[in-house]
């Protein structure tokens, strides 16, 4: 994983051809949202809270939850910058609040009681329920929650103006939103075996490691959002 996506994502990329343009938009998008959504993180959550689910219900609550986590990334780069300007927030107040977020999800994730989840585990539903239950709280916040948002945002404002560009640029982040999207339902459906495969020792390690680098991305996050406003104060 890479640090400091956002302050990356808000910078203009230099004309190239059309594959190369396609790659460093893929290049500049994969990393910042794969950090920052955390699929291998959040299947442990996801287990965590489907554990009193069967396999069939855990698969497609699995599947749900990549369907609304792609919605809600696509929605966020493409129309994210919009809906900013209509409140009148700017990007870098953006970045501080979700810096803040994800620093404070990185944080109750690393206090977190050994062997406990911040999420409590859901009962069994009807598999007409599975979508509701997948939407909330398993993509929003686990997946695809504020911080994800406020990156994808970010990278949404750093789209070309010049049609061909931005043709681009829409293909290339969306093939980034429909990869993580895949590698979510991957590893959300199979993540009881993942645990199995590396046992309770290794699961603990890796959901405090991840949760250190989400923590260490949050504080980044909010940095370049104070770095982006004090450059804006007068001089003196």
């Amino acid at each position: 994983m890479r640090g400091a996506p956002p302050a990356d994502a808000g910078a203009r990329i230099e004309r190239s051809s059309p594959l190369g343009l396609e790659m460093k938009f893929f290049l500049l998008a994969f990393p910042a949202l794969f950090a920052i959504v955390n699929p291998i993180g959040g299947a442990f959550v996801f287990m965590a809270a489907t554990e009193r689910m069967d396999l069939v219900m855990r698969s497609l609550l699995a599947r749900w939850v990549a369907i609304h986590s792609l919605i809600i990334l696509n929605a966020s780069i493409y129309i994210g910058a919009y809906v900013l300007e209509f409140f009148g927030i700017s990007l870098p107040v953006l970045r501080v609040a979700g810096g803040i977020v994800i620093a404070l999800s990185g944080w109750r994730a690393l206090q977190a009681p050994e062997g406990k989840s911040d999420q409590p585990a859901i009962a069994q539903s009807d598999l007409s329920a599975a979508s509701r239950i997948a939407f909330f709280p398993l993509t929003m916040p686990i997946t695809a929650g504020p911080g994800a948002i406020s990156v994808a945002v970010a990278l949404g404002s750093s789209r070309p103006t010049d049609t061909a560009d931005l043709i681009v640029f829409l293909l290339g982040v969306t093939v980034v939103t429909v990869a993580i999207s895949a590698i979510v339902y991957v590893l959300y459906r199979n993540a009881s075996r993942v645990s199995q495969l590396i046992g309770p020792t290794g699961t603990s390690i890796v959901v405090r490691l991840l949760s250190f680098v989400l923590f260490c991305i949050g504080i980044q996050v909010l940095w370049s959002g104070i770095a982006d406003l004090i450059a804006t104060l007068p001089a003196h």
